[in-house]
């Protein structure tokens, strides 16, 4: 049997539907982007984008470092991204307007109106459509192998969205107050709660993942329980800054931040316990010569596997010591997959042997 050096777990085919989702939502964010633009004059407009992108990078690091030991491929990731800042942007400005409409139409005030809108229609209709940016990524679920993956595309959605979402309100507080007010706003939402939408977000991107990993039917139902988590987060920060009450708002900014650790605890344990995992399943192994003693002390530290790829780097070898790195990763995921769903022998054999195939082609220097 000859053995894939390339098996689709490390490269696979692009997914049309994917690709399709991806251009779409990206053009509906530039959409967005030219309206405002129109609307707000090219100097709020400059300023707005300037302040709203001024943060991303270092979101987006903080975030894609959750994501060292298994990386996700980069085109659900983009979708996730993109997916938040077009599709769930347009859809939720769509569907709140359209809900404020209806109680204006019932007779209630300009104020009742704007705050039902703010605290109750917002949260509910956005982490909705965030939210389903993990739910349309079910079909490639092998690629949801913990919480953590769902904790990262949600939180990619969220930032997507907030990245443009921002884009609009600093817009608004220049054409209101000018200079000093937006710079004020952009000291809340971009310094003091830039996480925000993807903690929330993260609350179904967790519920989602826990019903891919676990087994039974009533694990989907942990899914409505993430979104109402999200939703109530969404909106007490909503809520609190309607009242302009500091009390308030720092009681919100708490919740949310104990809601954050509670991600990042989550996303620690996690990574411990496939680390030691890789301690129970690699040495079996060795007899191939793919594996040494050694190999498996490097796998099973985060620190070992940077000062790994540095040198290799330092030798041309890079792209080879990420690929047996991830495989290596992917052989152990196998094997909590295979115990999790009951794989049968012929396909997780196949996966083994293709992922032994890269990490052998990695292996020939």
């Amino acid at each position: 049997m000859t053995v894939p050096l390339r098996p689709p777990a490390l490269t696979g085919h692009p997914s049309k539907a994917l690709l399709i989702g991806l251009v779409v939502s990206s053009l509906l964010a530039v959409v967005v982007l030219v309206v405002l633009l129109l609307n707000g004059g090219p100097v709020g407009f400059g300023l707005s984008m300037g302040l709203a992108l001024a943060p991303l990078p270092l979101l987006l690091a903080a975030v894609l470092s959750l994501d060292r030991l298994e990386p996700e491929p980069k085109l659900h990731l983009a979708f996730s991204f993109a997916w938040g800042a077009g599709v769930a942007i347009v859809l939720g400005i769509g569907l709140t307007v359209a809900g404020q409409a209806l109680f204006a139409k019932a007779g209630y005030g300009s104020q009742v109106v704007s705050t039902v809108g703010t605290v109750f229609l917002a949260p509910v209709v956005e982490e909705a459509l965030k939210g389903a940016a993990l739910l349309l990524l079910l079909r490639r679920r092998r690629e949801i192998d913990g919480l953590t993956d769902g904790i990262i595309y949600a939180s990619m959605a969220g930032l997507g969205f907030a990245a443009v979402e921002n884009v609009g309100y600093y817009l608004l507080s220049f054409t209101q107050g000018g200079v000093g007010a937006t710079i004020q706003l952009f000291v809340i939402r971009g310094l003091i709660d830039p996480l925000g939408h993807p903690v929330y977000t993260s609350m179904i991107g967790v519920a989602v993942a826990y019903a891919l990993t676990r087994r039974g039917p009533a694990r989907y139902a942990v899914i409505p329980l993430g979104y109402l988590a999200a939703v109530l987060l969404h909106g007490l920060w909503n809520g609190s800054a309607t009242t302009e009450s500091l009390s308030w708002i720092g009681l919100a900014y708490l919740v949310i931040m104990g809601a954050l650790v509670f991600l990042i605890m989550v996303t620690v344990r996690e990574r411990r316990h496939l680390v030691a995992t890789m301690g129970v399943h690699l040495p079996a192994y060795q007899q191939t010569g793919l594996v040494t003693p050694a190999d498996i002390a490097m796998l099973s530290s985060l620190p070992g596997r940077r000062l790994a790829r540095k040198w290799a780097r330092g030798k041309g070898l890079g792209k080879e010591m990420s690929d047996y790195q991830q495989a290596a990763t992917e052989l152990t995921m196998l094997h909590l997959r295979a115990d999790r769903e009951g794989m049968d022998l012929d396909t997780f054999a196949a996966e083994r042997n293709a992922l032994l195939g890269v990490m052998a082609n990695s292996r020939q220097w």
